[in-house]
């Protein structure tokens, strides 16, 4: 089968930093495991952070890729909610083999049922962003999916982002007053797009504008692009008994005492990849989400965050979708379609 691999760890304007190769197709799915037809990719940060340079070598090909829209082809003996021909989308396990390539083996409980709405390069914008917003918001943070927000504010950081083009979405839906974070007439244009109430200027200080809208505190954020740059304008902006969610690792070391002790902020990380990576309990929580953002989709509650598909799927297309998300001004999601 064709895919997309690396032996090495290169940047990414080394054309040996991704390869075209040849690799065995998958084996007949066994467990709780299908085999799907990969007929669409997206990148996301993940992709270039394990792919970013570093000395070790790969004895054989590596394949990333962490979301992906396809056709089942075959399916395990414990799967019971998928047969062949179904059309599924899903972020899959970042401790095995990734879906660039045509077929892909996945754990169903990871899967959910592709919005019948969105064709495949569409949908495969989705799942690792939905997954991450979703637990954030709604499991990690203590705000229900419904009318959870009602009455409360909350900041976006990076709201142009793939993660943030559907945590505006989800947050409005909830109820809450949203306002993302947005420096480039494009991107705020982006945010305003996904349903930003307000969109403010990161690259200015934010208590100022947040007054401007007549909010000197916030109920919660989320910083889903430099923790520590804005840990302590956070600290100091939300409220008491507010509410912090993170995705990025911090780069050095950070005061979690004052003010955030004071005011007994909660901080809450979140990693899509944490139930599948240690196997728990709740992993098929994760087919439940992508189920659920798949109805809101194809209901007209929320929107897609595709902004661009690369044809075909192959090492060049995949570099410049690389180098695309590492200069930091991509918009929404890229997609790439097609073999």
């Amino acid at each position: 089968m064709k895919a997309v691999a690396l032996t090495r760890y290169l940047p990414i304007d080394d054309p040996q930093s991704l390869l075209d190769v040849e690799l065995p197709k998958p084996v007949s799915p066994t467990g709780h495991d299908l085999l799907v037809r990969v007929e669409a990719v997206s990148v996301n940060p993940v992709d270039t952070k394990i792919r970013s340079p570093k000395p070790q070598t790969e004895t054989q090909p590596k394949v990333l890729g962490y979301d992906a829209a396809g056709v089942v082809e075959a399916v395990g003996e414990n799967v019971e909610e998928f047969k062949p021909g179904d059309a599924v989308y899903y972020a899959g396990d970042v401790t095995r083999s990734g879906s660039n390539a045509e077929f892909q083996l996945v754990d169903a409980r990871l899967v959910g049922r592709k919005p019948a709405s969105l064709d495949f390069a569409q949908a495969a914008a989705l799942p690792l962003t939905a997954i991450t917003a979703w637990e954030l918001l709604f499991q990690r943070m203590p705000y229900d999916a419904e009318r959870g927000g009602e009455g409360k504010s909350l900041l976006v950081i990076a709201g142009a982002g793939g993660v943030g083009s559907i945590a505006i979405q989800l947050a409005r839906r909830a109820g809450f007053t949203v306002i993302a974070t947005a420096s480039r007439a494009e991107t705020v244009a982006w945010c305003e797009k996904m349903g930003a109430h307000h969109v403010i200027d990161h690259r200015r200080p934010l208590a100022p504008q947040l007054a401007a809208l007549g909010l000197e505190r916030i109920d919660a954020a989320i910083n889903l692009a430099d923790t520590d740059r804005y840990w302590e304008a956070l600290g100091e902006l939300l409220a008491p008994q507010g509410h912090l969610g993170l995705i990025v690792e911090p780069s050095g070391a950070l005061k979690i005492g004052d003010p955030y002790k004071a005011k007994c902020i909660g901080i809450h990380w979140e990693m899509m990849f944490a139930r599948p990576r240690f196997k728990t309990p709740d992993q098929d929580e994760q087919g439940r989400i992508l189920d659920r953002v798949a109805k809101l989709i194809d209901a007209g509650e929320l929107k897609g965050t595709q902004n661009e598909t690369l044809s075909p799927i192959n090492a060049a297309n995949l570099r410049e979708a690389h180098r695309r998300l590492e200069s930091g001004t991509n918009i929404g999601k890229l997609t790439l379609a097609g073999w």
